[in-house]
């Protein structure tokens, strides 16, 4: 019960935090929070610790936590590097996938079709991770899907808030079925690629989803 407070309170925050309620740098109190949310402080710190591993909140010893945005370069860099990661994946995953993976991820897909559908972007996300998360288990490289799933963890606000963008989800759903396709093929070059186009954050995609941000002055 505590840790499904937790993710709730820091689902929450994090969309505070996204639409500008809490500006960078802005201290997070916990003892208002609490209070806000009707919990005590144990769940708002454990959602603290949540958001710190996607980089959204810094937490200072003996001072708290804090707001923290990352600019449109630092941005685009690690979406560079989570698109180079994970084309790692299904490059090596190309040749060691087995039957039931790719049935796997046919079925997180569908599941993705069935949110868009809705035009649920939460719901979406959460089987749009499960792809992903297989992505990284079947390039048979442990410490290599552990990077990106680390990377993944901190780039998470940002990937969900892009769902939002009109027409993400269906484009999103057409790119999974290509890196489907491409593995089922065993053609590694092509299935990196493929992730590499889904995944990068470039152009026009990349000016979409800065203008979501409240504060946009770099962009």
């Amino acid at each position: 019960m505590e840790q499904k407070r937790s993710e709730t309170i820091a689902d929450a925050v994090e969309e505070m935090i996204l639409s500008g309620a809490f500006a960078d740098g802005a201290r997070l109190d916990e003892v208002t929070l609490a209070g806000r949310f009707g919990v005590s402080r144990t769940p708002v710190r454990e959602a603290m610790q949540r958001l710190s591993l996607s980089g959204l909140v810094e937490l200072r010893p003996r001072r708290g936590a804090f707001v923290r945005q990352p600019g449109p370069i630092e941005m685009l860099e690690m979406f560079e590097v989570m698109a180079e990661l994970e084309g790692v994946c299904a490059r090596l995953g190309a040749s060691r996938i087995e039957d039931g993976a790719l049935n796997a991820l046919e079925a997180a897909n569908a599941a993705c079709a069935i949110a868009a559908e809705a035009g649920d972007a939460d719901a979406y996300y959460r089987a749009n991770e499960g792809f992903h998360h297989r992505l990284y288990a079947e390039s048979g490289n442990r410490f290599l899907a552990g990077e990106a799933l680390r990377l993944h963890r901190r780039l998470q606000p940002y990937r969900r808030l892009q769902l939002r963008l009109r027409g993400r989800m269906a484009q999103s759903l057409a790119e999974h079925a290509a890196i489907v396709a491409a593995l089922r093929a065993g053609d590694g070059d092509r299935a990196a690629k493929a992730v590499y186009d889904h995944v990068a954050v470039q152009g026009e995609k990349f000016r979409r989803l800065m203008r979501t941000f409240p504060n946009d002055d770099a962009a």
